[in-house]
Order: structure tokens, then C-alpha cells, then sequence
């Protein structure tokens, strides 16, 4: 284990800009077998072979890596997520540029050793088609999870482009492999022109849940939550990110931006939320493409703190003797 404090370690803290580049400044392992004992591991999924527009998302991991800052007692929660739970980061899959299956199989082994530790994996990507490797690496030990998706698209096609795999179908394959519960999967901030009425047919088959950005303004983003946990109940749930679920004046840096979306401080409350109500046993964060350096990168930065604020939720739920 690598500690990237270790130089800095009478001052407490190290600044961002300096030392080995980890999520939060914590402690970095490509080790197995140091996961034990662990909460949460983040793993960087730096793919984007499978987008059907604007690529660069492999470059995010890194992005969000450095947009992210020491860590610190919440303001509002008042607690610290990093000093209540083990946290450490595992590195990057070993992806491979232009073989997505290759890819895609290196991310379900990396996330399947974090889960078979009995940790949390927490993902950065990388485009949203890595959530069929790890979504599906999750319920390989858990069984079937329910799954809170942010998203402005469904990302339940059958195909984009007459392609069966990628950014826009990975939600159908998890659904229809068992490995998400389609009566426990609640999709929200979906706005726009696509997919097309077939696709939310058998949306209705599922039992799926659809909240539209029109919903979260009409009936305000604590409704929704609210409803949201509800619906998803006791069992164990993956959270699933896609940045472009806020509006493009938060989220610029992103592959298909879609205007009228969710505000940051709406976005950060609401995972934040979900982590203390629900058994999150896994999350990820995708489709960051980034525009700047460090936390000069918004998009990257507003990923960084849906990260932060999950863990404060789930490191909440921990201190209330709740799992």
C-alpha cells in the first residue's frame, strides 16, 4: 500500500497539485489481497471505444482523480466520509485501447476482486457501457441489485447505430441478464429526443420507473428522492452516475449534453441521500469528458463530489449502525 501522505505526513494534508495522483489523496494498491478491511475501493475505467458521439471519457479517471481535494469534515453532515470509512484507491482496469470486450472483461475482474473483499466499488469512467461489466460483476456475488440511474438518456436501446453493445444499451442487457431487478430500477433526470416509444414499452414491461427532468421540477428533487427509495426499498442497490444528467452549465465536458437538466447542488444532495437510505453496494460515474486541469475542470469536479457525497451518505448510514 502507497500512501501518498507519507511526505506530507506532519502537515496532516498534502496539496492537490503535488505527490501521487489518487482519489482524495488515499492510499493506493493494485494488491488483492491489501482490500481486506477496505469500505470502499475506487477503480478507474479509462474506456470509451463504445460511444456513439463525441469521445474522451477514457481521460476522465485521471481528470476526476485530480479535480478532487483532501479529505474533510462535510459542512452540513458533520462528518468526515474518509476518517469513517476505509478508503482506498485500486488503480485503473487494465483496459485495452480499440478491444472493448477485452476492456470490458478487465473492468468485471477488477470490480469482482473489490466486491469478493467485501468492499464497496466505486467506478470512474470511461463512457456508460461499463456498467454491463461492473453492474454485472456486482450481482455476480450479490445476486440481482436494484439500480438508482441518473441519466438525461434511458440508455435501454437494443441497439445505437445497429450495434448491440455500447453506451446506449448496457441498461437493457443488465435488465434482461437478470443482473438488474427491472421493478427495483429507477431511472432519473431523463429529458430530450431519444430513445423512441418502443423502448419505453418495454420500459412498462419491466417495471421500470422513469422520472423526467419535467417530474424533478415539478414535484422538487426531495419528492423524487424520496419516492425513489421507496421504490427501491431494502435490498441492495448500485448507483449509477451519468454526468451528463446535469445541465451543460454545470456539465460541459460531456459526449451527448442535453439542455434543462439537474442543477450540481441538486445532483450532490440527492446521492448523498440515497447513500444514508439505501444499501449501496456499489457506483460508478461516467461520461466525464474533461476541458481543463485539476478542479478547474467543472465537470470533472462536480463527478469528484457525486463521489464525496454518496460516501458521506453511506458513511452516515455506518455511524447509524445501519448496512
Amino acid at each position: 500500500m502507497i500512501d501518498p501522505l507519507a511526505r506530507w505526513a506532519e502537515y496532516g494534508e498534502k496539496p492537490d497539485f503535488a505527490g501521487l495522483l489518487t482519489f482524495a489523496g488515499q492510499p493506493y494498491t493494485e494488491d488483492p489481497a491489501e482490500l481486506n478491511g477496505v469500505d470502499v475501493a475506487i477503480v478507474g475505467a479509462p474506456t470509451d471505444d463504445l460511444v456513439s458521439d463525441r469521445p474522451g471519457t477514457r481521460f476522465a479517471p485521471r481528470a476526476i482523480r485530480a479535480a478532487s481535494a483532501p479529505p474533510g469534515r462535510h459542512l452540513v453532515a458533520g462528518i468526515d466520509a474518509f476518517a469513517t470509512l476505509r478508503v482506498v484507491d485500486y488503480g485503473d482496469a487494465a483496459v485495452l485501447p480499440a478491444d472493448a470486450t477485452a476492456s470490458h472483461a478487465a473492468i468485471a475482474q477488477t470490480v469482482g476482486q473489490v466486491v469478493a473483499a467485501g468492499a464497496i466499488p466505486v467506478v470512474l469512467g470511461g463512457d456508460h457501457s461499463i456498467a454491463e461489466p461492473d453492474i454485472g460483476a456486482v450481482a455476480a456475488t450479490r445476486g440481482p441489485v436494484g439500480l438508482v440511474h441518473f441519466d438525461a438518456h434511458t440508455d435501454t436501446g437494443t441497439q445505437v447505430f445497429g450495434v448491440e453493445r455500447s453506451h446506449g444499451t448496457g441498461m437493457y442487457r443488465l435488465v434482461e441478464a437478470g443482473a438488474v431487478e427491472g421493478t427495483r430500477y429507477v431511472q432519473i433526470g431523463l429529458r430530450g429526443y431519444w430513445p423512441g416509444e418502443e423502448v419505453f414499452a418495454w420500459q412498462k414491461q419491466r417495471g421500470i420507473r422513469s422520472f423526467f427532468m419535467e417530474d424533478v421540477r415539478r414535484e422538487s428533487v426531495e419528492e423524487v428522492i424520496g419516492r425513489t427509495i421507496g421504490l427501491l426499498g431494502s435490498g441492495p442497490v448500485f448507483v449509477s452516475v451519468d454526468i451528463d444528467v446535469l445541465d451543460p452549465a454545470f456539465a460541459p465536458g460531456t459526449g451527448t449534453p442535453e439542455p434543462g437538466g439537474m442543477s450540481a447542488a441538486e445532483l450532490l444532495w440527492a446521492v448523498r441521500r440515497l447513500g444514508l437510505e439505501l444499501d449501496v453496494v456499489g457506483a460508478e460515474v461516467v461520461e466525464v469528458i474533461p476541458t481543463a486541469v485539476g478542479s478547474a475542470d467543472i465537470t470533472a469536479l462536480a463527478a469528484e463530489r457525486s463521489v464525496r457525497e454518496l460516501l458521506t451518505g453511506i458513511a452516515l448510514r455506518r455511524t447509524e449502525g445501519r448496512r
